[in-house]
């Protein structure tokens, strides 16, 4: 079923803590863009058609990543894409964002999302894997994550 864009948008605000919704739209367009660079096939497809249109079409952009992105540099580049974000404040719109993803998507498509992308992102997620992920960069995003609160307004 396709989350509507007014839901996706409120949970991700929530989860943020965004006093104006234009941070959760904005960190919502960013993170789904670098997420469907990363995405091929029938899984990008199904999870398109579970998120609002317009978000669809913004994981259905037809960028392609040349090599896939450690979490690490994945928080970087979300980082360097939002306006004034640093890594911290970039992991916690990518957390904002990826788990409302991962509850529009279900368990079962976001293992199969899960499966396509480095080790680590299951953190990202929301959705640690059962006995942990190894390996520095989830180490390191768990690092951050640990590290990372959101700075109050």
């Amino acid at each position: 079923m396709t989350m509507r864009w007014e839901a996706f948008l409120d949970e991700v605000r929530e989860r943020g803590a965004y006093d104006d919704p234009r941070d959760a739209e904005r960190a919502a367009r960013v993170v789904l863009a670098l997420l469907g660079a990363h995405l091929a096939g029938e899984v990008r497809a199904h999870l398109a058609a579970r998120l609002p249109e317009t978000l669809a079409l913004v994981l259905l952009n037809p960028l392609h990543a040349a090599e896939p992105l450690t979490p690490q540099r994945f928080v970087r580049a979300t980082a360097a894409w939002i306006e004034g974000a640093t890594e911290q404040s970039a992991l916690w719109d990518i957390g904002a964002v990826l788990s409302t993803t991962a509850d529009a998507a279900g368990d079962d498509l976001t293992r199969q999302i899960l499966l396509q992308l480095p080790p680590g992102y299951d953190l990202l997620f929301g959705h640690p894997r059962a006995g942990g992920t190894a390996g520095p960069a989830s180490a390191a995003a768990t690092d951050l994550a640990a590290r990372t609160e959101r700075p109050l307004p």
